[in-house]
């Protein structure tokens, strides 16, 4: 692998951070101290949208796609560089479901039909998704899902509940996982679906956090109709859909970059706070922890240019379990970054997200929600179970 950047993509990793540098600075200031205040809080929401109406004008939520659907036919490559520099400067705009998991997926597996009727709108940052697949009793286990569609005529009657829905209730439209083979083995009778979100019969109920930020949602839906023509695929092969929409996600890209950062800046605060009347960046433990911090952010963020180049090679299948590795390897170092940087904070890692606290309290509420990355969209026992049969041949338990 070659990681140098031609001139012309240094000049447009150069655009877009220019571009994210001064836009966010005029980002409400609870954007910055939680990551739940986009959905949460109407002031973010708001920027969100806001934003993302900036970039769909430059073309940005589509970059890589073809020209037919609203892309400029860009590389894989050019889309990373984009995705890099919207996670160092936390941007805002880009709809994670919609642009960053959706629309690969029915680029690759979408019909004509499909392609024309959501992506336009997608680039053009006018309709926002969610991911309707966790069940209170299937989530790492998405084969054991029990949600029920049943054919009739030209419509699907989808029966069951969603949980963990993040966003739903600022979703205009859904893309989820429905049991239409009872009969069938797990995985064999899954079909994959897109839905209006105001349609009759879907409820949504918030589930708050423990401090009260409202980011999930369980979704009940009561005889939905759901037209047959918004089946993704054949009948009873939403699973191969779904692969794709997992692994156009992990890179995880974004969330090296916004690692490094936090570390750039938890740094600076080391610069400048003293413990017995010296720097904390001097002492032995502190500058080892960090050391060693820098080197793993180093070491994934050239991991993810490693599967970006196996997809740009072989497509989003083949590059499967090395996307899940990636995602084992960013959201565990999310977490010892987060403990660790609250080990080095003390008392100040207990301070709540404040404009006014040391690194705006963000270590409070990431020291807590930080392990949950390691479950959703796959824990990481599953996923490290994807790299051994995927990637390394081994046999499966069941």
């Amino acid at each position: 692998m070659d990681f140098k950047l031609t001139p012309e993509e240094e000049a447009l990793k150069k655009e877009f951070e220019d571009f994210f540098r001064e836009e966010m600075k005029n980002a409400p200031p609870e954007w910055w101290t939680s990551e739940e205040a986009m959905f949460g809080l109407d002031m973010c929401w708001e920027f969100h949208k806001k934003m993302a109406k900036k970039l769909a004008a430059k073309g940005w939520l589509s970059h890589a796609w073809p020209k037919e659907y609203g892309g400029q036919d860009a590389s894989l490559v050019e889309q990373f560089i984009f995705s890099e520099a919207q996670g160092y400067y936390r941007g805002a705009g880009v709809d994670p479901w919609g642009v960053g998991m959706l629309a690969p997926t029915l680029l690759y597996g979408g019909s004509e039909e499909q392609k024309k009727e959501h992506l336009p709108y997608i680039a053009r940052a006018e309709r926002f998704w969610t991911q309707l697949w966790s069940e209170p009793g299937a989530g790492s286990d998405l084969a054991s899902l029990t949600t029920r569609a049943v054919r009739q005529g030209d419509d699907y009657i989808v029966n069951g509940q969603k949980i963990w829905t993040s966003g739903a209730h600022r979703a205009d439209w859904g893309f989820m996982l429905a049991r239409t083979d009872p009969t069938s083995k797990r995985s064999r009778g899954l079909s994959f679906f897109l839905l209006d979100m105001k349609t009759p019969g879907i409820t949504i109920r918030p589930v708050l956090s423990l401090e009260g930020s409202h980011l999930f949602n369980e979704v009940f839906f009561d005889d939905v109709h759901v037209p047959v023509r918004n089946r993704v695929g054949e009948e009873n092969q939403g699973l191969l859909a779904s692969q794709m929409t997992s692994n156009s996600e992990r890179s995880m890209i974004m969330l090296f970059s916004y690692i490094k950062r936090e570390l750039e800046e938890l740094v600076e605060f080391c610069k400048h706070t003293k413990k017995d009347g010296k720097p904390l960046s001097q002492h032995p433990l502190v500058r080892h922890r960090l050391a060693q911090l820098a080197i793993d952010i180093e070491a994934g963020r050239s991991y993810a240019y490693f599967v970006v180049w196996n997809q740009i090679k072989g497509g989003l299948i083949s590059a499967g379990p090395y996307a899940a590795a990636a995602k084992v390897i960013a959201t565990e170092l999310n977490q010892r970054f987060f403990y660790t940087g609250s080990q080095i904070l003390g008392m100040y890692a207990q301070v709540k997200d404040s404009r006014w606290a040391p690194l705006q309290g963000r270590f409070e509420k990431e020291y807590q929600q930080s392990p949950s990355l390691n479950m959703g969209g796959g824990t990481s026992e599953i996923m490290r179970n994807l790299v051994c049969s995927l990637a390394l041949g081994l046999p499966r338990s069941w």
